[in-house]
This record gives structure tokens, C-alpha cells and sequence, in this order.
């Protein structure tokens, strides 16, 4: 029994050690399958499609996929359907009624036992119409309400504009941090260079160890600058998406550059007179003086009788064959006399948003000459601005080659080219600023003036 037992236990152990390897086998051959299958899958993926963007290109996209634009194109709509519920108020309405009934009528006198008839049954179509021949509050109601239409579109012109001159400065916003980086890149391969410099002169025996640190520390910084930098880029991209309104599953490629532009002398004057004739916000604000007039009047206008017709005809009887026709026709004209004071408050309501529409225009042209003159003055600026960061460029990259030369000739430390690289560096960005600063300042101008398509 022993050895019986024995030999089944080396068989079950064999089985085992076979079951053990093909499990082996098995999870190896689906490992390399599933590895395959993940190597695989990132070459199958879809890569992102790229957005080739000039700022003309941004700021007609911003127009049709920016959602504060929809909103205020929705709105018109919803204008529009309040000046038809007005214009439906005097337009004849028709409306038709069928109804069965079945009655008892009192039919006992007051001084014996009251009695009623049998039920009886009655049949009835009716169709009626009614107009409003004359109601002049309800005529200034439908003209207010198109005025609000007018409105409406006209606050939806202005979010377009606004929405045209925030993404044009996103997208300079990107450029400027795009230009930040390629100035980080020129400043890591000057201080590469610097380094090379130095480990050459040490190894000439013209420097000391501490000047090769000095290097390697300025390199390094410099790296983290254009890390930051490149994080910034990055981000202004975002933004510049989502201020467009699109999907960030794309990659932007933006096709222009930050450059001095020949823009023509104004006068403030002149500028202003521009600025008077295309302001959209001029135009609005004209349109909500028009349309507080026109609700002040509605309101006045219910002091005065109003006359509405009516008419209505039908069949009518106990039996559907014996129904016979009855009509009914009359004119209606009535007259306010008192509701209590209701009425007069509402006239000073809409007479006090007459007064804040006229208060709210004055403010409006101030603020379009405010933002003329600032334009103006900072577009002036920026061009001074742009001129001297350029010599200052200038003059900076002529101190790092004398600093370099005193150096490789042993005259002076690397301290001299260190704080060198520094100054132009800081140059660079000086260029860079002075650049956004100034078409920032053509943007803002042309925003101010109401020709943005003009830019």
C-alpha cells in the first residue's frame, strides 16, 4: 500500500509541475501579446490636428465659437419673439368653441312651491373675433419692443467687438511668451558658451575653479528660466483656446510676430471724430435712449380710451339638425378713470429710466474719450518704448563681447561677462515688452476707435 501510495503521489506530482509550467507559458505568451498590443496602441491613436492661427484668423474665430457671443446672439432671438408677442396684441384673433350641455331651468314662482323643468340638452358651435381697432399703448408697446430688437443686435456688435480685441491681445500674449522662450534659449547658449570659455581657461591655467562654477551656476539659472518660460508659453496657449472657444485637443501654430508697424498720426481730434462715427457703443446707447422714450409713451399712452371690436357667430339649439344660426357684433371703446394710482407710478418709473438713459449716454462718450486718449498716448509711448529697448539690446550685446574679450585675454573675471549676459538678457525682455506694449497700444486704439476689422 505504501508503495502504490507512493507512486501516485510522484504521478500527482508530475501533473502538478506540468500544470505549473503550461501556466507559465501561458501568462509569458499573453504578457508579449498584451505588451505588443500596448506598444501598438500609441502608434494607432490619432495624433491632434494643428491649428495654423494668424490674429486675424484668432479674432474671426472668436466671433463664431466664443460662448459670450452666442449668449448675445441668442438674445436677438429672444428679442424678436417679444416684438411679435407685441405685434400679435394688434392683430385680429380668432378663436372657435363647441360645447353640449344638459339643464334644468327653475320654472316655479316665488309666492307657491318652487319647481324645475325636465333636463334638457343644448348644442353649441361658436367661432369669434376680436380686434383692437385703435389702442395707442399697445402700437408704442410693438415699437418698443422692435427697438429692443435694434438693441439687442447691437449689444450682440459689441461683444463681438470686445470678444475680437481680448482674443487679439491673448494671442499677443503668446507671442510674447513665445518670444521669451526663444530669448531664454539665446541667453542658455550664450552662458554655454561662457562656460566653454572658462574650462578652457582653466585648463590653460588663465582660470581658477571658481570661475567654472561661477559659469555652471549662471547656466543652470538660466535653465530654470527657460523652463518657467516654456511653462508660460504653454499656458497662454490655453488661454488663447479657450478664449477662442475651441477644443484643446489641437495644436496651435501661430503664424505671426511681434514687429514695429507703420501706424498713421492722429490728431486727438481726429481720432475722436473716428471714434464717434463707429463706436458701436454710441450707437447702443442711442438705441436704449430710444427704446426708454418709447416705453414712457406706452405707459402715458394708457390714459387714453382704447376701442376694440368684437364679433362672434354660431349655431345653437337642442337638437344638432335643428341648431340654428345666431350671431353677435359690437364695438367696445373704454376709458381709463382710476386704478388706484398704478398707472401714474409707472409713468414716473419709466420717466426716471428716460433720465438714467440720458445720464448713462453722457458717461458712455466720456468713457470712449478716455479710452481714445489713453490709446493714443500709450501707442505714442510704446513706439519710444521700442526704440530704446533696441539701442539698449544694442549696447548691451557690445559690453558682453568687450567682457569676453578682457576675460579670454585675462585682464578681468568672468564677473564682467556674468553680469554682461545679465544685462542682455534683461535687454531682450526690455525688446520683447516694449513690442507687446506697442501692438497691444494698436489693438486698444483700433478697439476704441470701432475698427477692429480695419487692423
Amino acid at each position: 500500500m505504501n508503495q502504490i501510495t507512493q507512486v501516485h503521489y510522484r504521478r500527482l506530482g508530475a501533473f502538478v509541475c506540468v500544470l505549473r509550467v503550461s501556466l507559465i507559458v501561458l501568462l509569458c505568451g499573453w504578457g508579449q501579446t498584451g505588451f505588443a498590443a500596448a506598444e501598438a496602441a500609441p502608434a494607432a491613436k490619432s495624433q491632434p490636428p494643428v491649428l495654423t492661427l494668424s490674429l486675424r484668423d484668432a479674432m474671426d474665430a472668436s466671433v463664431n465659437q466664443n460662448p459670450t457671443v452666442r449668449i448675445f446672439q441668442e438674445r436677438i432671438l429672444q428679442a424678436q419673439d417679444v416684438a411679435n408677442t407685441r405685434l400679435g396684441a394688434l392683430l385680429p384673433n380668432l378663436s372657435g368653441r363647441l360645447s353640449g350641455a344638459r339643464r334644468r331651468f327653475f320654472t316655479g314662482s316665488f309666492g307657491g312651491s318652487p319647481t324645475v323643468s325636465d333636463p334638457r340638452k343644448f348644442y353649441e358651435a361658436r367661432a369669434a373675433l376680436t380686434q383692437n381697432v385703435f389702442s395707442l399703448s399697445l402700437i408704442q408697446k410693438w415699437r418698443a419692443a422692435k427697438s429692443g430688437v435694434d438693441v439687442a443686435s447691437l449689444n450682440a456688435e459689441v461683444t463681438k467687438r470686445d470678444t475680437m480685441a481680448t482674443v487679439g491681445l491673448v494671442y499677443l500674449e503668446t507671442l510674447r511668451a513665445k518670444a521669451a522662450v526663444e530669448a531664454r534659449k539665446a541667453d542658455v547658449t550664450l552662458n554655454q558658451q561662457l562656460l566653454r570659455l572658462a574650462t578652457e581657461r582653466k585648463s590653460a591655467g588663465m582660470a581658477t575653479r571658481l570661475d567654472v562654477t561661477r559659469a555652471k551656476v549662471q547656466l543652470e539659472n538660466v535653465r530654470q528660466r527657460l523652463l518657467v518660460a516654456e511653462n508660460e508659453r504653454d499656458r497662454a496657449k490655453l488661454n488663447l483656446i479657450r478664449a477662442m472657444g475651441l477644443s484643446f485637443d489641437v495644436v496651435l501654430v501661430l503664424t505671426d510676430e511681434m514687429a514695429m508697424v507703420s501706424v498713421p498720426e492722429q490728431t486727438i481730434a481726429e481720432a475722436l471724430a473716428v471714434a464717434n462715427e463707429n463706436r458701436t457703443e454710441l450707437k447702443v446707447q442711442k438705441q436704449r435712449e430710444r427704446l426708454a422714450s418709447l416705453t414712457h409713451s406706452s405707459v402715458a399712452s394708457e390714459r387714453l380710451p382704447s376701442i376694440q371690436a368684437s364679433g362672434d357667430v354660431g349655431l345653437i339649439g337642442n337638437k344638432i339638425p335643428d341648431m340654428l344660426t345666431t350671431d353677435n357684433v359690437q364695438v367696445l371703446m373704454t376709458v381709463p378713470i382710476f386704478d388706484g394710482g398704478q398707472r401714474e407710478g409707472r409713468i414716473s418709473e419709466s420717466k426716471s429710466l428716460v433720465r438714467q438713459e440720458a445720464i448713462t449716454s453722457l458717461d458712455t462718450r466720456y468713457q470712449v474719450t478716455l479710452e481714445v486718449r489713453d490709446a493714443l498716448l500709450t501707442l505714442h509711448s510704446s513706439k519710444k518704448q521700442v526704440s530704446v529697448a533696441k539701442e539698449g539690446l544694442k549696447l548691451s550685446l557690445t559690453e558682453l563681447e568687450l567682457a569676453r574679450e578682457r576675460f579670454a585675454v585675462g585682464v578681468a573675471t568672468n564677473i564682467e561677462v556674468t553680469n554682461a549676459q545679465t544685462s542682455v538678457a534683461q535687454a531682450r525682455d526690455n525688446v520683447i515688452e516694449s513690442l507687446f506694449n506697442f501692438n497691444a497700444a494698436r489693438i486698444n486704439l483700433a478697439r476704441s476707435q470701432g475698427r477692429l476689422q480695419d487692423l
